[in-house]
């Protein structure tokens, strides 16, 4: 016998030979298909021929009982998309006050191994600039820094720097304010005459933290909270919940496109938005009610609401002619939502916002 027929007939036995296919497997194989499928209205039921058994599921009493359902069964639940809109933080928070005494060290700190300041290089002598820094010198009592203390390292109380329990520089950020804005001021005129307290320019002062919207508590102002993180919320009719801008996707469209359409739809086009990314950051499941007599007929069907998230730039939001009913909105922060959204819509949500 020849090599080559020797080998023909090893593949020969081998095409023979019947693959061995697990029985469990052969039963389940029809059932891996998307049940979310374009073919999944209207499909049939599942009539997958099984090894040595009945092509009706029922009739196989090893399948799961969980298996034993159509094999594209009609969705409970309408897809929708919304969009998350935010405002960020404009300002800093306010320090706690382990921070403003971390400061004043670093301060300290930061003096004491810096080069020592040259008045000359900065000053010319006997100008109006070096007799204003005379001035402000002599009222600091030598200390070159402007927001903080009387140290004064070349002094005899040198090391004795450390800010009393109970003094104005260690109480906030505040006292550090003043004592920028009133060194600030021009002590000294073109001629090298000190200037009259009465007669000084003020310098202009910084806006306060807390806005007119703060103290009227108007929330649908986005100059509210500066320091925190604002969220649009809408309200359909008097009695509805409030929420976020969602409405159903459309066959043509993708999450962030609904996501997009529908806040111009509810807030109007005169905003200047973007959306951060196109996958969602959260998602809020409402379950399906079924009919009392018939548990297997929905009476009203489930939500699953996919939220992408946004950021606002400019403008404000306008329902006039909104197309979804909408009534009012506001601009909250997240311990405001937690106290106006409905308890589960919230929880499913909350993951998504910062602490601040």
């Amino acid at each position: 016998m020849t090599a080559s027929s020797r080998g023909g007939r090893a593949v020969s036995a081998l095409l023979k030979r019947s693959p061995t296919v697990c029985s469990q497997c052969a039963r389940l194989a029809p059932l891996q298909q998307r049940l979310y499928s374009a073919s999944a209205p209207g499909a049939s039921p599942i009539q997958a021929p099984v090894s040595g058994g009945s092509t009706n599921p029922e009739s196989s009493p090893d399948l799961p009982p969980a298996m034993h359902y159509p094999q594209h069964a009609p969705s409970h639940y309408s897809i929708k998309s919304g969009l998350i809109l935010t405002r960020p933080p404009l300002l800093t928070r306010t320090l706690h006050p382990f921070e403003t005494a971390f400061f004043l060290y670093q301060k300290r700190l930061e003096e004491r191994l810096s080069a020592p300041f040259r008045k000359g290089f900065y000053f010319r002598r006997d100008t109006p600039a070096e007799l204003d820094w005379r001035i402000k010198v002599r009222e600091r009592h030598g200390v070159a820094g402007r927001d903080i203390g009387r140290y004064n390292p070349r002094g005899r109380m040198g090391w004795n720097d450390e800010v009393l329990v109970g003094s104005p520089l260690g109480e906030g950020e505040e006292a550090v304010r003043e004592r920028i804005l009133t060194d600030a001021e021009m002590r000294v005129s073109e001629d090298g005459e000190e200037i009259p307290r009465e007669d000084r320019a003020k310098v202009e002062r910084p806006m306060p933290r807390r806005t007119r919207s703060d103290e009227e508590g108007d929330v649908r102002k986005l100059d509210r909270a500066l320091d925190r993180t604002l969220y649009l919320v809408v309200k359909k009719g008097e009695a509805g919940a409030w929420q976020f801008p969602a409405g159903d996707v459309l066959t043509s469209e993708n999450l962030h496109e609904t996501a997009a359409r529908i806040l111009a739809e509810s807030a109007g086009v005169n905003m200047n938005t973007w959306i951060v990314g196109r996958v969602p950051v959260a998602h809020v499941v409402t379950k399906p009610v079924f009919k009392k007599d018939d548990p297997t007929q929905v009476e009203k069907k489930g939500e699953k609401v996919f939220f992408l998230k946004g950021r606002i730039m400019a403008g404000q939001a306008d329902l006039t002619g909104n197309k979804h009913g909408l009534t009012d909105f506001q601009w909250l922060t997240r311990e405001e939502l937690q106290q106006v959204l409905p308890g589960h819509y919230y929880s499913q949500a909350r993951l998504m916002m910062g602490d601040r």
